[in-house]
C-alpha cells in the first residue's frame, strides 16, 4: 500500500493520462467525425509510452540495455513518441485549417520538423539522449501552426462560445506546453546544474498536467456543433 501511494504521489501524471483517456472515450460521440477522431488513440499511446518509460527506468524486466550504466535509459521511447505526437498534431491542424495557403505552410513545417529529427541522428545518440534541438524546432513549427489556426478563428463568427470547442482547449494546452517545454529540455542537457537546482523536472510535470487538463476540459465541455 505504501509503494502504491509513493507511485501515485511521485508519478501522479501517469494515472492522470488514463483519466483523460477515459473522459475522451466517454465523450467520443461529440468529436467522432471531426479531425480529432483519433484523439483517444493518441491519448492511450501517450499513457502506454509513459508507462513503458517508467517500467524501463525502475524495473529489471523491461530494460533495453545490459550495461549497468545504461540499464535505466528509456529515452528512445520518448524520441519515437515525439515524432509520432508532432506528426499527429501537424495532421490535425492541416485538417482544421481552411486556407489552402495555410495548409501548405503546415506541410512545409512538418517536412522541416521531420528533417530536423533525421539531422539530429548525426550528432545526437537517440538511444541515450533526447533529440532536444529537433524538439525545439518542432515545437516552434507547431506554435506557428497554432498561430495560423488562431488567425483563422478570429475571422470567423461562431454561434457557440469557444468553451464548447474541443479544438480551442486542445490548442490552449499545446500552446502553453510547447512555448516552455523544449527550453526545459535544453537546460536539462546543456545546464544540468540549473535543472537540478531549480527542480525543473517538477515544472515539466506541472506543464504536462496543465496540457492534459485542458484536453480533458475540452472533452467534457465540447459540443459537436461547436467544433472548429
Amino acid at each position: 500500500m505504501e509503494e502504491l501511494y509513493k507511485f501515485i504521489t511521485e508519478q501522479y501524471f501517469l494515472p492522470f493520462y488514463l483519466i483523460v483517456w477515459l473522459v475522451a472515450v466517454a465523450r467520443y460521440r461529440t468529436f467522432f467525425d471531426t479531425p480529432l477522431k483519433y484523439y483517444p488513440i493518441y491519448l492511450m499511446y501517450t499513457f502506454l509510452t509513459e508507462l513503458l518509460g517508467y517500467l524501463v527506468k525502475y524495473t529489471d524486466e523491461f530494460q533495453f540495455f545490459s550495461e549497468k550504466k545504461y540499464d535505466w535509459h528509456n529515452v528512445i521511447i520518448f524520441n519515437i513518441y515525439s515524432v509520432i505526437a508532432f506528426s499527429f498534431f501537424f495532421y490535425i491542424y492541416w485538417k482544421v485549417l481552411k486556407s489552402r495557403k495555410h495548409k501548405k505552410r503546415v506541410v512545409y513545417g512538418a517536412i522541416i520538423s521531420m528533417l530536423s529529427y533525421m539531422a539530429s541522428l548525426f550528432f545526437q545518440d537517440p538511444l541515450h539522449m533526447n533529440l532536444y534541438y529537433a524538439d525545439l524546432i518542432a515545437s516552434m513549427i507547431l506554435l506557428f501552426d497554432i498561430s495560423l489556426y488562431i488567425k483563422e478563428k478570429k475571422s470567423e463568427e461562431g454561434a457557440y462560445p469557444v468553451k464548447h470547442n474541443l479544438m480551442f482547449w486542445t490548442t490552449l494546452g499545446l500552446a502553453v506546453f510547447h512555448a516552455i517545454f523544449p527550453y526545459l529540455f535544453l537546460i536539462a542537457y546543456e545546464a544540468p546544474e540549473v535543472w537540478a537546482q531549480y527542480q525543473l523536472r517538477e515544472v515539466l510535470k506541472v506543464l504536462i498536467v496543465f496540457m492534459y487538463g485542458t484536453f480533458m476540459i475540452g472533452a467534457l465541455l465540447g459540443k459537436r456543433n461547436a467544433f472548429r
